[in-house]
Order: C-alpha cells, then sequence, then structure tokens
C-alpha cells in the first residue's frame, strides 16, 4: 500500500467557495487533521495499492531493477544509417564475431589477398591482417585491414557494467542527517512529541539528480540517479519510509509534526545504549542508464548514515 500525499490550502478553498469530498467515516464537522507549518495547507493521505510491506519493512513502489543488457549491438547513426534503429544483436552469427566498433560481424579473409592488393591499405602480407566486415543490418560486405584483430564485443562488458563505471563517477553519497531534537548530549526530545527527520543541505550526490557518462569496450552509456526514498530506522523497532528529503524543523513550528516524514517515540531510551536511540537514514536510489541502443535501471540501496538521539520522560512534580 502507497500513501499519496495530496495538499489543500482550506483557505483558497473557502475564499473561492469550494468544497472537497474524501470517502472516509463522516462526521459532523470536517477539521483539518495535520497542516504543513511552512504553507497553512492541509494534508491529506490517501492509501493506494502498491507492494506491501512485510511488518517494520515499507512496501516498495519503485521502479524494477532491469538487468544486464545486451553487450553486442548494432548502432549505425555514426554512418547515417537510422533503419534499423540501434539495438541488441546476437554476437555470433555464421559471418564471424560481432564488433561494435566496426558496427559488423568479423572474420579473417581465408586465404589472405596477395601482396599489393588493394585490401592491404598500403601494408604488407604479415603486418596484421585484413578482414570481412559483413553487416546483415544493410547487407554490406568490405574488407578491412587491422594491425589487430578487432575487438569480440562479445567478450566484453555489458551496458549495465559500463552504467556501473558512470556510477562510481557520480560519488553517490548518503545524506547527512538532519534530525529534531538534534543529536547531541544537551538535546533531549520527550516521550510522546514529535521527532521530525530530513536531509541535511542536499545536493546532487545525496539526492540526485545526477547524471554521469561512460564508454568502453565500443559501448557508451549514460546514466541518471536521484533518490526516490529514504528509510529511517528509528532504533526503537520502527522503520518510517519517507519520499521525500524531509521538511526541516524550525523553532516557529513549536511542537507540530512534521508534514512529510516524522516519528513520535513510545518509550524513553533510558535503557538502551549510551542512553540513546540509534537513528539511521539508508537512501534507496533509481538509476537508469541509456546507451548501446538499449535502457535500463539499477537500483541501489545501501547508502546510509547514524547519529544518536536521546528521548526522555517528562516528569510530573506534585506539591
Amino acid at each position: 500500500m502507497r500513501r499519496i500525499l495530496i495538499r489543500l490550502l482550506l483557505t483558497a478553498l473557502s475564499a473561492a467557495g469550494l468544497s472537497v469530498l474524501v470517502q472516509a467515516p463522516s462526521y459532523a464537522d470536517t477539521v483539518c487533521s495535520q497542516t504543513d507549518p511552512a504553507t497553512g495547507e492541509c494534508l491529506i493521505w490517501i492509501e493506494v495499492p502498491g507492494t506491501p510491506g512485510a511488518p517494520g519493512e515499507p512496501g516498495d513502489d519503485g521502479p524494477e531493477d532491469t538487468g544486464s543488457g545486451a553487450a553486442c549491438y548494432w548502432d549505425g547513426t555514426s554512418q547515417g544509417i537510422t533503419k534499423p534503429p540501434p539495438g541488441p544483436v546476437p554476437c555470433s552469427s555464421p559471418a564471424g564475431y560481432w564488433s561494435n566498433n566496426y558496427h559488423c560481424y568479423i572474420s579473417p579473409v581465408e586465404p589472405q589477398p596477395p601482396a599489393g592488393d588493394p585490401s592491404w591499405q598500403g601494408h604488407e602480407p604479415g603486418d596484421g591482417a585484413v578482414y570481412n566486415c559483413y553487416q546483415p543490418q544493410t547487407g554490406l560486405l568490405i574488407t578491412i585491414w587491422s594491425q589487430d584483430p578487432p575487438p569480440n564485443s562479445g567478450t566484453g562488458p555489458t551496458p549495465r557494467e559500463v552504467a556501473q563505471i558512470a556510477i562510481e563517477r557520480m560519488r553517490l553519497s548518503a545524506i547527512n542527517i538532519g534530525i529534531a531534537p538534534e543529536p547531541g548530549p544537551d538535546s533531549i526530545g520527550l516521550v510522546g512529541m514529535p521527532i521530525w527527520m530530513w536531509a541535511k543541505d542536499p545536493n546532487a550526490h545525496t539526492m540526485g539528480p545526477i547524471t554521469e557518462s561512460a564508454s568502453t569496450g565500443g559501448i557508451t552509456v549514460t546514466a541518471t540517479a536521484k533518490v526516490i526514498r529514504i528509510t529511517w530506522d528509528m532504533g526503537d523497532g520502527t522503520e518510517v519510509a519517507c519520499d521525500t528529503a524531509g521538511t526541516p524543523y524550525k523553532p516557529s513550528y513549536g511542537r507540530k509534526a512534521s508534514p512529510d516524514c516524522g516519528h513520535t517515540y513510545e518509550k524513553s531510551s533510558a535503557h538502551e545504549a549510551d542512553d540513546a536511540y540509534t537513528v539511521t537514514a539508508t537512501s534507496s536510489w533509481v538509476i537508469n542508464w541509456s546507451g548501446a541502443g538499449q535502457t535500463g535501471t539499477i537500483r541501489l540501496d545501501g547508502l546510509n548514515r547514524s547519529a544518536q538521539i536521546r528521548i526522555g520522560e517528562a516528569q510530573v512534580l506534585v506539591n
């Protein structure tokens, strides 16, 4: 099940004479139960079908990992050929092995041409070799000279592996934790009081979107990464899945609950190590890549950072 947030600016709706119908248990008076402290908008959450989560494990409505892609591909655009469009091809055929660099199937010319043949391109027999280069897409068969055998793309990297190189260049990082009350021995939250969580000073490396490209083995791939969810392990056996970076807390918000990423502790942290709960924020990234006439998706879920927060119980003094 997935939760969708609808923001309604109540004052604007009232001024326009509009009303909103939400299918829910009826009440004598309609009261907004939660507002965004920064804008005054009424926040309404609607449950919609999604991938269910197990107890303590939130569901995931993000895209699935789509695999590796094919290492061998046809792309005639560099030759001004648009049909057929770029796409995967078998890495071998009766015509030889496929080379992405030459966009054709390669096989040695047997026997090799005699000395002085134009196909040697001015070289002598024994200095490299002459190869057949066959494009089934165009029906074109030519001969080429090469000092070394043209690279066999069937032994090269897949587009996903090239995308991984692009991802390494992104230098993705776990978020910097923003939480209120702030971590530290002099800051203590209270049982029953709202806790706010957010990505502190988010940037392209901690939240995305960020784009990088990489080339190897005749394949060029461009990848774009962004965070789709931050899962907060609150240290008390509860996980909170936030689909946004969260809202930074301001003292002017007082005791209001976070509009998009918060938690309330039901018991103090006095029984925990260091008298504090360890809060861990784990980022769930989605990377979409394209190249070699193919597209794919990579999921990355292992980036996390932790902080400690102390929760106490309010003491009531009676004279």
